[in-house]
């Protein structure tokens, strides 16, 4: 074979080497939009980077996704470092990311989801605090910069609809580092001048220039104000947290204008409504009042007014039998409780207490003598008992049966031992003592 013809392996392979030799792809950096992104289950993240003509293959390794402030996704601006090479089994080059950072807007975009998260959990959107734009303003107070298109086409759009409205100005910043406290500091101002509605907004411009719009502290001085807020922020596709938080969001704010008052054309077609429902109202009104006089006119009470007299005593009869019988009712239950209270009185009285105590005294001496009587007998023989048992015990009784005690110095002689010859004994007997000597001890 000639040696002139490599494999596709060892070009690639040396496309690869050549890539990686190079110190200008060793470290990149490159801004783009990521599209196809897939994370693999081992953490591994493949994208492409593109930009309006041209596009890359990425990759990502889980050891340096670690690193990452946010969550990839399609549509997403990046700013990437990394190096280039080549991936030899498909013959193509892509970059390695080591670092991955949202670009400018993407950090913008996050800022925005986030603070719309938190308000929305907050209720700050809810619809049950939206505040009714009224139909026909007196006063409108417009929060936006004193130049520009906006003011322009607000009050111009007023003054041709709704002339009769009165327009006060509250000029703000709209753009820049201090425009969100200043339009804080207006909208709160106006909501101290009486203005039936207020608009606020600006024209269009990049997310960053209406950025003012997505601030947290201006979010909240719409919600707070008690004046009905109309946003108009931007063009028609933009949306600002104003937007969400204002009682009524306006595509542009010449729709501001036009959502905040009525057209003369509007106001002439009201009226004449109102002529249209007056004239009916009245008509109605009128026939219904002729056919109450015509139906008095041929009433029977007035053809016959005698008639109303006697029902009017016929009336008084009745109220007259009625109070009779609510007398008598009332006299029967008072009646009927005196005969009560009566009845209790005897039961209370003094002699009645005193018989019934009197039988509760002699139920007690009798209860008494009984306890006296029953406590005597268990006595005597409890007593009785005690003789016995001491009759059983008492020396005494064995000495009337023949046996006598002897003493000697008052002391019981058991053993002849104890006593010596003439020792003067005392011996005693069941009916009495003697004395006698001792002269002889075997």
């Amino acid at each position: 074979m000639d040696n002139k013809y490599k494999t596709i392996t060892e070009l690639n392979n040396y496309i690869k080497l050549l890539l990686d030799s190079n110190s200008n792809l060793n470290l990149v950096y490159l801004k783009g939009e990521i599209s196809n992104f897939k994370s693999h289950t081992r953490g591994h993240l493949y994208f492409t980077l593109k930009d309006e003509n041209s596009r890359l293959a990425a990759v990502m390794f889980a050891g340096n996704t670690k690193s990452l402030q946010f969550k990839p996704e399609d549509g997403m601006n990046v700013l990437v470092t990394g190096r280039v090479s080549a991936y030899p089994a498909s013959g193509s080059y892509q970059i390695y990311v080591q670092d991955m950072q949202l670009d400018g807007i993407g950090n913008l975009y996050i800022e925005f989801e986030k603070l719309k998260e938190k308000l929305l959990k907050e209720g700050l959107f809810n619809k049950e605090h939206k505040k009714p734009i009224p139909r026909f303003p007196e006063r409108i107070g417009v929060v936006t910069a004193d130049t520009g298109a906006a003011v322009r086409d607000i009050m111009s759009t007023i003054k041709r609809r709704y002339p009769l409205c009165e327009v006060v100005l509250f000029p703000t910043l709209v753009q820049g580092e201090f425009a969100a406290p200043n339009i804080v500091k207006q909208i709160e101002v106006a909501d101290t001048y009486g203005c039936d509605v207020l608009i606020v907004g600006r024209g269009g411009g990049s997310i960053e220039d209406l950025w003012a719009f997505n601030e947290e502290i201006v979010a909240r001085a719409i919600y707070n104000a008690n004046t009905p807020i109309i946003s108009a922020v931007g063009h028609e596709p933009d949306f600002t947290i104003a937007d969400f938080v204002a009682d009524l969001r306006a595509p542009t704010p010449t729709g501001a204008a036009e959502m905040a008052v009525p057209t003369i054309s509007d106001i002439n077609n009201l009226i004449n409504q109102y002529k249209l429902r007056l004239n009916k109202n009245i008509k109605t009104l009128i026939n219904t009042k002729f056919i109450e006089l015509h139906s008095l006119k041929n009433s029977f009470i007035l053809k016959n007014p005698m008639s109303l007299y006697e029902m009017k005593e016929q009336k008084l009869d009745k109220l007259i039998d009625n109070l009779n019988r609510n007398i008598n009712v009332i006299l029967d239950n008072k009646k009927h409780n005196l005969e009560i209270s009566l009845n209790k009185v005897k039961l209370i009285s003094p002699i009645n207490i005193i018989n019934n105590n009197q039988n509760k005294i002699r139920e007690i001496i009798t209860n008494i003598n009984n306890m006296i009587d029953k406590k005597l007998n268990n006595t005597r023989h409890n007593l009785e008992y005690l003789i016995n048992t001491l009759k059983l015990v008492n020396p005494l009784n064995i000495l009337s049966n023949g046996y006598s005690l002897v003493k000697y110095n008052d002391k019981v002689i058991k053993s002849s031992k104890e006593l010596k010859e003439n020792d003067e004994i005392n011996i005693k007997l069941y009916d009495g003592e003697v004395v006698g000597i001792v002269k002889e001890i075997k």
